[in-house]
């Protein structure tokens, strides 16, 4: 027989045993769900976080991609010579307000524009003693205009050597830059550089079909104002090269076109040296172009460049073209002014 304390010793020890097991069933249960728990939250914070940061790492590229071509653009825009075109009728509205006469008239002159002529809108270039060339050269570029004739057969670059060695023009070495005066012996070399840039230039640009790529060089480097004024400094050369050579033609009594004869007329530009020292040399410094040398540099360039002067609306001279008997295969391009001073590029 087994005494009565040790049954209830028994009983006690078997009762705390069951109990102490409940409880680690009952903790091992809860621990498993709390690690169970704690491991899924893991894992979907886990691939909440790759989820977030993925979809973060997306909107900061994105936003790094409108930012940096926002402020690319708009900071291009800045420095461009040739603007983006504008809506003609809104330009003349902002740029015409009032009602005196030549507010009126001018009014006019760019409904003219829009309603006859069919110009939407309007570049506006930059308004300095540049801005002819500019016009010119740039719708020259944006459109892929082929190299004039001459120019084929020629290799430009030689021709401020020719000038000197060939013709014996040592007076070339007078030749100012824009603003910038005498430069004596160096100016061969300068001019060309500048010479060689514009048949790099031009030859790239002819080579491109695209019209927006082309569009978009452009805007590239006409906002280069170091590269403009080589290019527009090329252009006043091969502007003289052409006034030199008609002139040695001349000379040999061969028939020159009309423009010359009138050129050479006047007494401030009766041979190649004094047009340069007159009038060429201070183009891009204190003048621009006057309209006998848009007369050479559509001659020049082998381009009917046909002008808009609203100043001179409803008249016979409201609409011209430099030269004013090109060549029929010549192509065209087309300019707007509102003095003859300054120009700005129309777009049909």
């Amino acid at each position: 027989l087994i005494p009565r304390g040790s049954d209830q010793v028994h009983s006690w020890t078997l009762a705390t045993s069951q109990a102490l097991d409940t409880i680690w069933r009952m903790a091992k249960g809860f621990v498993m769900l709390a690690v169970s728990f704690v491991v899924a939250s893991i894992c979907y914070f886990r691939r909440l976080h790759l989820y977030s940061g993925h979809k973060l790492k997306w909107w900061i590229g994105y936003l790094q991609r409108k930012f940096k071509s926002k402020y690319f653009h708009s900071y291009i825009s800045l420095f461009l010579s040739v603007e983006a075109e504008v809506d003609l009728l809104s330009y003349c509205a902002r740029e015409w307000k009032g009602e005196t006469p030549r507010t009126k008239l001018m009014r006019k002159a760019y409904e003219e524009l829009f309603w006859r002529h069919h110009i939407k809108c309007v570049r506006q270039v930059k308004r300095d003693n540049y801005d002819a060339l500019r016009s010119v050269l740039f719708q020259i570029f944006s459109q892929g205009i082929s190299f004039p004739s001459w120019m084929k057969e020629k290799d430009i670059v030689k021709l401020p050597e020719k000038l000197l060695f060939s013709q014996g023009c040592n007076w070339i070495q007078q030749y100012s830059f824009g603003p910038e005066k005498y430069t004596g012996s160096n100016v061969f070399g300068k001019l060309r550089k500048c010479v060689e840039l514009l048949k790099t230039q031009w030859t790239e640009f002819n080579g491109i079909r695209d019209y927006h790529k082309r569009g978009s060089m452009c805007n590239t480097l006409f906002s280069d104002a170091i590269l403009e004024y080589k290019l527009y400094e090329a252009l006043k050369f091969i502007m003289l090269y052409q006034v030199t050579e008609v002139y040695e033609q001349m000379k040999t009594k061969k028939v020159i076109p009309s423009l010359f004869r009138l050129l050479f007329s006047r007494e401030t530009s009766s041979d190649p040296l004094s047009f340069m020292m007159n009038h060429l040399n201070s183009v891009g410094d204190t003048c621009g172009l006057e309209q006998i040398d848009m007369f050479i540099l559509g001659y020049s360039l082998e381009v009917k460049i046909k002008v808009f002067r609203l100043f001179k609306f409803n008249s016979r001279d409201f609409e011209v073209c430099y030269p004013e008997e090109p060549l029929r295969d010549w192509p065209e391009i087309s300019l707007l002014t509102e003095n003859d001073r300054h120009y700005h590029i129309p777009v049909f």
